[in-house]
């Protein structure tokens, strides 16, 4: 019904609008007892052969929602009704800043993908964690973090070291983003020097704490294999506990979209369908190259539980979604979850 119906109705508006007017009409109702049930009935399924244990985290099931959809963990408790094993939220920036000017969020149809410049939108770390102290569910949390616009990359340590400290209490693991290609310049801390000060930073900060949490380090989907060979060098060096591979793509040599279209649009990272083959390219490269000696979060086109099984089998631990879910709708997590227990029960025969 999603995809007959109800798709081509929210695709008649503008992709943020439609994210807005959803994001509303979901902490509307799905907080309501009987709404919430009902949800919570229909899009549930857990397995034993799911459930997993990744950087001494316990996990329901590998089905994350990706950053982005809530950046400011405004549908945390709602979001859970609909099946995922974690939700990752932000990016979140120390103080709140509007991103950049709208239109910002484009549909590929043809691709099944979106083009974003969003800029990390967000209303501010702190005010997140207000959010954070009266949520209901105990689903795992990730806080991904990165910096504010007009902060220069020489003082992006502090933003970083910031949002460590304000979420730490409230977050499972932490998601060190510098991998948006849609904040000016931000890009340039994935090289191998600037990388490696942000993060021994980070860890030095978060080792310090009575109960240190998981650190990720988001990467860009258009590293050259050398930048990759540095990327795992460093995260081996620095001893943080794994990858999120990958970030949205500037590359569009493999569109089917018109150029004009393209063009009109403008810059923008692209999601979806066409960063599958790349992101499972990037997750096995790494993989293999790092002998499985750290976790990868796998993301970028999963539409389906053949997806998501070609990004574990690459090497991923986890997968996380999120275009995928707008073009073939929520039940997108159920599927995948169901898709891959009978996988597993299958291999286990």
């Amino acid at each position: 019904m999603y995809k007959s119906i109800i798709k081509p109705i929210l695709f008649l508006q503008s992709p943020e609008k439609i994210h807005e007017i959803t994001f509303s009409w979901i902490r509307k109702t799905f907080g309501l007892p009987i709404i919430g049930s009902i949800i919570e009935r229909v899009y549930k399924f857990e397995d034993p052969t799911l459930e997993r244990e990744v950087f001494g985290i316990k996990f329901k099931n590998p089905v994350g929602l990706a950053a982005g959809f809530d950046k400011d963990a405004k549908v945390i408790d709602d979001m859970a009704k609909l099946g995922f094993g974690f939700i990752e939220i932000g990016t979140l920036t120390p103080k709140g800043q509007e991103g950049n000017p709208k239109p910002r969020l484009f549909r590929l149809p043809t691709d099944a993908g979106l083009i974003n410049r969003m800029g990390f939108n967000n209303g501010g770390v702190e005010k997140a964690v207000k959010r954070l102290k009266k949520r209901k569910s105990t689903i795992v949390i990730g806080g991904n973090i990165g910096k504010n616009k007009l902060t220069l990359n020489e003082d992006a340590e502090s933003d970083y070291l910031y949002c460590l400290e304000a979420l730490h209490a409230y977050v499972d693991y932490f998601v060190v983003n510098v991998s948006s290609p849609n904040t000016p310049n931000l890009r340039d801390l994935q090289e191998k020097e600037p990388l490696k000060k942000l993060l021994t930073a980070v860890k030095n900060a978060n080792d310090r704490k009575e109960k240190p949490k998981p650190i990720l380090l988001k990467i860009a989907p258009d590293l050259t294999n050398g930048q990759l060979d540095d990327i795992v060098e460093i995260v081996l060096e620095t001893g943080i506990d794994g990858l999120i591979a990958t970030n949205t793509t500037l590359n569009r040599g493999n569109l089917h979209t018109d150029v004009k279209q393209l063009e009109s649009i403008g810059a923008g990272g692209v999601s979806g369908r066409p960063l599958r083959e790349r992101s499972t390219e990037i997750i096995r490269y790494i993989s293999e190259k790092s002998g499985g000696r750290f976790p990868i979060i796998g993301v970028g086109g999963i539409f389906s539980a053949e997806d998501a099984l070609e990004k574990l089998e690459a090497g991923a631990s986890l997968i996380q979604i999120y275009t995928g879910m707008i073009y073939e709708g929520p039940g997108l997590v159920k599927k995948i979850k169901q898709g891959l227990a009978r996988f597993y029960q299958g291999s286990s025969n």
